[in-house]
């Protein structure tokens, strides 16, 4: 029997009756940083960076995998893996790297209690850094709290590249006392953190809109670009003069040059960018305020899935752009 099965038959009232150490009632009392093991779930490209970025500050990383034939990969990164979440509820925070909201609440809330919130004990943080809905923050929390556990919703800004030189932006919102405690976490993967208050939805809902103005962004770029190629111009002066003006932010430096050069590597892939851009839809729609642009976008990846683009990343927007106006494009997906 694993320990997670263990714990799941001492649960009463939803709540971990496991006893507790002095020492490690201490430590969950939300005194001081994190010093101890830390879990993490989700290692796809960007989940297992920033884990290898943890132990490579030195940071006992506990890494849960399905798959067996993944433990050498990780192992060789410095981090412990293991196939039972049961070996995490034992961490002061638990990282939860997932692809949508079905993933995050699956892990959390499982089957009755077989899920994290069940055998987390008292005290601990489950720290969330998907992208995922505000209505799944608000239920994260709100069971967390019940179960007397904390939650901390911490997005990021930023690709696998991002992630693995350890340039993130992290949008972090939750109780004061549980960030100050991650606020170590946070710098060892990224390069600042926003701290926005203390309702966990919120972090979500500004990585959802920022995740749309990149998004209509590289629209807007895949069009400039279809039409200087269809008036027979080179489209790098252009992208060279707007991102030295008027456009120099970090989204049009970065994919403009790769919807110019047609580098399409994967990297955001369209699947996960249609789902953020359907939650948002849906933020909006829930204030009552319209996203044309970001409906436009909806539809033009919608059209680039269809056409056998779901691995790509999303500046294949251009590619998409490009094909609609008539242009031969080949999609490059080698690393840049």
């Amino acid at each position: 029997m694993s320990k997670h099965e263990t714990r799941s038959h001492l649960v009463a009232g939803g709540v971990s009756e496991i006893p507790l150490s002095e020492s490690r009632r201490r430590s969950l009392s939300g005194r001081g940083p994190i010093m101890g093991e830390i879990g993490l779930i989700g290692l796809g490209r960007m989940g297992t960076a920033m884990a290898a970025n943890l132990a490579a500050a030195g940071r006992s990383v506990i890494a849960f995998v399905r798959r067996p034939d993944q433990t050498d990969r990780l192992t060789a990164l410095g981090l412990r893996p293991t196939t039972d979440v049961g070996d995490l509820l034992d961490c002061e925070v638990v990282i939860t790297m997932l692809p949508d909201d079905d993933a995050v609440l699956q892990t959390v809330f499982g089957h009755g209690n077989d899920g994290l919130a069940a055998g987390l004990r008292r005290g601990a943080i489950h720290l969330s850094m998907s992208t995922i809905s505000t209505a799944a923050a608000t239920r994260l929390a709100g069971e967390h709290a019940r179960l007397e556990q904390s939650y901390v919703a911490a997005p990021v800004f930023g690709n696998p590249d991002a992630a693995k030189a350890r340039q993130l932006f992290i949008i972090a919102a939750g109780g004061a006392t549980e960030i100050m405690r991650c606020q170590s976490i946070f710098d060892s993967l990224g390069q600042r953190t926003f701290v926005v208050g203390t309702d966990p939805q919120d972090a979500n809902l500004i990585k959802l809109l920022g995740n749309m103005m990149s998004a209509t962004a590289l629209e807007m770029l895949g069009e400039a670009v279809a039409v200087l190629r269809k008036r027979g111009l080179d489209p790098q002066p252009f992208v060279d003069i707007m991102t030295s003006t008027m456009f120099g932010g970090r989204a049009h430096k970065i994919y403009g040059d790769k919807v110019v050069r047609q580098m399409y590597a994967p990297g955001f892939l369209l699947p996960l960018v249609l789902k953020d851009v359907r939650l948002a839809l849906a933020e909006g729609e829930k204030a009552g305020a319209p996203m044309p642009s970001v409906g436009v976008v909806r539809d033009r990846l919608i059209t680039g899935i269809a056409r056998g683009y779901g691995n790509l990343d999303w500046s294949a927007l251009g590619l998409v752009a490009a094909e609609e106006a008539g242009l031969h494009a080949v999609p490059s997906v080698t690393a840049n």
